[in-house]
């Protein structure tokens, strides 16, 4: 069974936010790996997944893909229709990717950086083939041929090593260490022979003895990842793709973004569409109190701190919002 801390860092890493409260009770009373199998199949993990894929290539804000090629990546994927070359290929082939990364040194330096892990001072002279494939000049680029900038990023995606890296980057990512080089071949050879094997990969790795001893750590929360929880938790919902842009570049434009996550807490408790109850209708404010640490923590509180905020909501000027205001700005709740 899943304690509430648990299941709290589970479902961030699976889907980028928190279990909403009917989730909580359903999910408590089973097991990890049925729950990892159910979120696997679905498509909210996999545009959760998409999602970090265009945050690593940087294809956000006004260089987010809009075609329907990316957008369907989700939904194929969950479906078992498209593998990860495929849906790797087409983040890539799309002019966001292009806009991105614009003029033939950038480009393929991104694509020898980003996609197959290399390091470009040391391969200076594949980058150079990489710049006349990208300008139309026949060249052989990574061991294949090719003539062009589509070409250049198909070679790049049929390399192993692409699948290496990748695999590599979201075992830390989702695990926090680093995979054996064992074990980074074994899953590359399971992709190579099926290429719709990632879901088996991802549900050994959540099922893992590694996978328990990340759920044993913590570390600073994204932005990304703050704002979705920071909505679930207090209006119940995700934030729309609009409100995510703006309070996410807001946050990201920020060396410290720890003071205006709270003013941003602060702005959501004060606007009145929070899911914040009248103080009349607490009747244990003992049990309403270790309630919330479960929820927004993931644990029960200190009995220190159980009795300080028992104490302070004995006030009547004390409002429930400034319960919630203490806990959310709380540097813990920064941290998953």
């Amino acid at each position: 069974m899943l304690d509430p801390g648990s299941l709290r860092r589970l479902f961030l890493d699976l889907l980028g936010r928190p279990p909403y409260p009917d989730e909580s009770k359903v999910w408590s009373e089973r097991e990890r790996p049925e729950l990892v199998a159910e979120v696997l199949s679905s498509e909210e993990f996999w545009a959760n997944w998409l999602e970090e894929q265009l945050y690593y290539f940087l294809l956000i804000d006004n260089f987010r893909p809009t075609t329907e090629g990316v957008r369907s990546i989700p939904a194929e994927l969950a479906g078992g229709t498209l593998g990860v070359r495929e849906a790797l290929h087409r983040i890539c082939l799309s002019s966001s990717f292009d806009r991105r990364n614009p003029g033939p040194d950038t480009f393929v330096s991104v694509v020898m950086e980003q996609l197959l892990g290399l390091v470009v001072q040391k391969n200076a002279r594949e980058l150079e083939i990489g710049k006349k494939l990208y300008d139309g000049a026949k060249g052989t680029f990574l061991g294949r041929s090719g003539s062009s900038q589509a070409d250049l990023v198909h070679v790049a995606i049929a390399d192993a090593r692409t699948l290496g890296h990748f695999l590599q980057r979201e075992h830390e990512r989702l695990l926090r260490e680093q995979p054996s080089a064992q074990e980074l071949s074994t899953w590359v050879g399971d992709l190579e022979r099926d290429e719709h094997a990632l879901r088996k990969i991802l549900e050994a790795w959540f099922t893992s003895r590694a996978y328990d001893r990340r759920l044993a750590s913590r570390a600073p929360l994204p932005n990304r990842l703050f704002v979705r929880a920071l909505f679930v938790d207090l209006f119940g919902r995700l934030p729309d793709e609009g409100e995510a842009q703006r309070m996410r570049s807001a946050l990201d434009g920020l060396a410290d973004s720890g003071p205006l996550r709270s003013l941003v807490a602060r702005l959501i408790l004060d606007s009145g569409k929070a899911h914040v109850p009248e103080r009349a209708t607490i009747g244990d404010p003992a049990s309403w109190i270790h309630g919330l640490f479960e929820r927004l923590l993931g644990r029960p509180p200190s009995a220190e701190e159980h009795a300080v905020f028992l104490e302070s909501f004995s006030d009547p000027a004390c409002r429930p919002a400034t319960v919630l205001y203490a806990i959310v700005s709380h540097s813990e709740y920064q941290t998953w």
